[in-house]
């Protein structure tokens, strides 16, 4: 049953990650991405910090060791994500980034020499050419914007990978508020250092960044880290790659994007390759 309430729980951290997509392009209208990336990691790592308090006066050298890698990959995913959303579309830049779903098994399986399983591996090829269908554009090219995205995915795969190993060997909590507050240094640094230290935000964008960073930063990464105690990191992949499909889907919704057959057809692929993933879970534990 946990197994079951952990995968739930993971697409519900789909639901919220697509919303983000929209708020991340509103928050560009008044915000810069390393500004935006200061204020939703430093709401993060303070809500963080409140969550864990009674942990921090105690925290291990190998704690401080996960959390700091957790964050250096969640940082650099998220920065080249929000700077590639500057030059790409919110439903192609979501596309690129479920791409970790194909990269997360190749780490595992070069890391830690874990085989990739049959079906998982055909449900990752699913997921793939299902967001393939819901965002990409008729030529597949690749723009500035969609290989900085691209290079995105990558950062996201360590981080799921990451998230996996270590989640069963340290404390979530303490993990999550080092994995934001090394965050939200690094992005401090970069702030500081390009420049973007003016701020002119309007209500938008503050509404847009405080959705960032209160639901789609702090709770969504305290549910992906306590669910993914229960599923392996690359089910989680291909599971957290629905948030393609909401993102699309907000993206029609909120910024008026245009519903395609293609775009129902990649939906129904990537529900497909997540159905599929875990049935062969459940076939392997009968």
């Amino acid at each position: 049953m946990k197994k079951w309430m952990a995968i739930g729980g993971l697409v519900l951290v789909t639901v919220i990650w697509g919303g983000g997509f929209v708020a991340s392009d509103m928050a560009l209208e008044s915000l810069t991405p390393f500004q935006i990336m200061t204020v939703r990691f430093l709401m993060a790592a303070v809500l963080m910090g409140l969550i864990s308090f009674r942990s921090l006066n105690h925290i291990t050298k190998e704690e401080v060791r996960a959390g700091g890698l957790m964050g250096i990959a969640l940082f650099a995913a998220f920065s080249l994500q929000i700077i590639g959303l500057q030059y790409t579309t919110p439903s192609k830049n979501a596309f690129l980034t479920a791409l970790n779903v194909v990269i997360v098994p190749f780490i595992a399986f070069l890391v830690l020499k874990k085989k990739i399983p049959g079906k998982v591996l055909i449900g990752a090829v699913m997921a793939v050419v299902g967001v393939a269908l819901l965002s990409l554009d008729g030529d597949l090219t690749l723009s500035i914007g969609d290989l900085l995205t691209l290079l995105c995915a990558v950062g996201f795969a360590f981080q799921i990978f990451f998230t996996g190993e270590f989640v069963k060997k340290y404390r979530a909590t303490v993990l999550n508020f080092l994995q934001m507050a090394t965050a939200f240094l690094l992005s401090v640094i970069f702030m500081v250092a390009s420049g973007q230290t003016e701020f002119q935000v309007t209500a938008q964008g503050w509404l847009s960044v405080i959705y960032l960073g209160v639901v789609s930063t702090t709770i969504c990464y305290l549910l992906q880290t306590a669910c993914q105690k229960y599923v392996d990191e690359t089910k989680a992949a291909i599971i957290l790659s629905m948030e393609s499909v909401f993102g699309t889907l907000f993206s029609m919704l909120i910024l008026h994007e245009v519903l395609t057959l293609r775009m129902f057809a990649g939906c129904g692929i990537i529900l497909a390759a997540v159905i599929i993933a875990n049935l062969s879970e459940t076939e392997g534990n009968s």
